[in-house]
Order: C-alpha cells, then structure tokens, then sequence
C-alpha cells in the first residue's frame, strides 16, 4: 500500500509540474543566482556540485538531522515558497513533508524527486516490510549519480543560459563518484567474505550492502519510527556469535540504546562485540568538514567499516586518491 502511494504521489507532484511548465520556467541573468532549496543535505551537497557558483542553495535538514521523523517548520515553508526550484528525495522519505511539497508544487514552482530516473527494478524491498520502497539509496554512489543527472538536467531546462555549465559540472561530479566508487569496492573486498555483516540501528545500507557485497542487519527497520523488540535484539545476538562478528556500528542520526543491547547481549554469552565506530546514514556530517559532503560521508563509512573489520585502506585516504 505505501508503494502505491508513493508512485501516485509522485505522478500527482509531475502532473502540476507539467501542468504549471510554462510558469515553471524561469529566467536568471548571468550574475543571478538559482535559489534551490534541497530537503536533505546529501542532496543540497549534489546541488551545490552541479550549480556551483551560479546557484544558492539551503539545505532544510542539516546535521544529526532524521527525514523520517522531520516536520516542516514555518522557516521551511519561507524558504520552499522563496524558492526558485526544489529538490526532495522521494520514495517516502519525507513523509511527513509531502503535503508541503504538493502546496509548493501546486503553486507553480519546479519540485522534483531526483530518484526519478531509478527504475522501479533497481528499487529495494524487503521481505519484512513488503510494500514500502527502500528510499536510502544515496549508500549506493551509482545510484546517487542518477540523481545528479535529475539535478543537472532539472536545473540545465529551466535555467538554459547555463546549460553548459550545469552540464559540465555534472560530468566532472560524475567522475569522482566513480572513483571513489571503485576505490571503495577495492578497499571492501579486503574484508574477509566471512566477516562482510554489516550490523547497524536501522535499515538505511541495503543499497550499500548490495552494491558491495555484504550481508546488511539492522535493529530497527526502514524508518526510524519502528521499534526493535526484544526477539530481534536476541536473534542479532545469536547472529553475532555464531558468525563471530567483532564489531557493530551507531549512526550519526539514531539513539546507540539499541547498539548496545547487542553487545551486553553477547558479552552475556562470552562473545565480545565492540562498537566500529560511527555511520553516517540519513544525514551528512557537520558543514565544514569532510563528513559534511556526500562524497566525504562515503569514504568515512567505508573507511570506519574497512577498519572495524579487518581489512586494508590505501596508505593516502580514500578522498585523497580521487585527485591523483
């Protein structure tokens, strides 16, 4: 039923964008800035990327910031309604945004999900939460790619002076995911294939897990508003000692009550557990440091996790390889 409603929400918002296409585009002078405003900020940090100096963009979830407990405030709505295009993500994410979207979207303003371009085929699904589309697809930098060309695409349409710009910085951003995509595949694979699971508070690395090659175990589900009870907490446990998991992780977003349940749990049964360190999952890290953009966010996670686990990181640093 959720995955119904999302794709009738997401015809719903197309429809008033092409309804409205003729007041959708808008014209900027080649020293006027594009006011963008992005839902979350892994995708502010794509707008940024692709718009450049020709864009000014704001963020409406910063850091340690949840999207799927978030409520628009009134600052938001100024911010949304000042706008001259919005990008959220979609696949239910922003749940309790969508009526705010659609208002936005019904006034003639340009509001895109740039996970459009994702097939249907490509979206997870799992088994426990038939029905709901697993929107994290950001752990994924193939996929978070896809979303860049939305952005530039977007952005190239309605703002054609600088088409060649947002084109431009689109294919040199494309690039440095792709390098850093490969460089985190070769630094993964140096964890031992018995020991590649992944256990973290909610289920946000499946499209991580997927496109590396691990077994992904999150306490709560999808969204942060499930519950763990206490039987998936015991079969966790269970899980960890029988494969002799050494190390689990918290997230950046998500209280670590539940993180350590699982390693009294298995201390209980004489297995020590430890936590690896801190993921970055439903929000970047703090603006001004290099766990503040995507591509930072990625190399930590996959630095922590490398790390955590046995394997083996490049001398220089995963980011520090892109520029050679």
């Amino acid at each position: 039923m959720k995955k119904i409603s999302y794709f009738i929400i997401l015809i719903f918002l197309l429809f008033l964008s092409c309804k409205n296409k003729e007041s959708n585009s808008f014209s900027k002078q080649s020293n006027s800035k594009i006011k963008i405003v992005a839902t979350t900020s892994m995708i502010g940090d794509l707008c940024k990327n692709i718009a450049g100096e020709r864009g000014e963009v704001v963020s409406l979830m910063g850091e340690g910031i949840d999207p799927h407990l978030y409520k628009p405030t009134r600052t938001d709505i100024v911010k949304l309604n000042s706008a001259d295009i919005v990008f959220y993500n979609g696949l239910l994410l922003e749940g309790k945004m969508i009526d705010a979207l659609v208002r936005i979207a019904a006034s003639g303003k340009p509001v895109l999900a740039v996970t459009e371009l994702l097939k249907e085929s490509f979206l997870l699904e799992p088994k426990e939460f038939q029905g709901q589309v697993d929107p994290h697809v950001w752990m994924d930098p193939k996929a978070w790619s896809a979303s860049a060309v939305v952005i530039a695409n977007s952005l190239a349409k309605n703002c054609p002076d600088s088409k060649e710009y947002f084109l431009s910085s689109l294919e040199s951003f494309k690039e440095k995911i792709f390098k850093l995509d490969k460089l985190s595949e070769t630094a993964l694979n140096t964890v031992s294939p018995k020991t590649r699971v992944l256990v973290t508070a909610h289920d946000a690395f499946n499209y991580f897990g997927r496109r590396y090659g691990f077994e992904v175990v999150g306490i709560q589900g999808l969204s942060t508003e499930s519950e763990a009870g206490v039987h998936d907490l015991e079969q966790i446990v269970s899980l960890l000692v029988e494969r002799k998991i050494s190390a689990v992780f918290i997230e950046s977003t998500i209280s670590k009550r539940n993180i350590e349940a699982l390693i009294e749990g298995a201390k209980a049964k004489n297995h020590q557990v430890e936590i690896g360190g801190r993921l970055y999952s439903d929000a970047m890290g703090k603006p001004g440091t290099l766990e503040g953009t995507y591509l930072g966010m990625i190399a930590h996670n996959v630095s922590t996790i490398v790390k955590a686990l046995g394997g083996t990181l490049p001398e220089e640093g995963l980011l520090q390889k892109i520029n050679q």
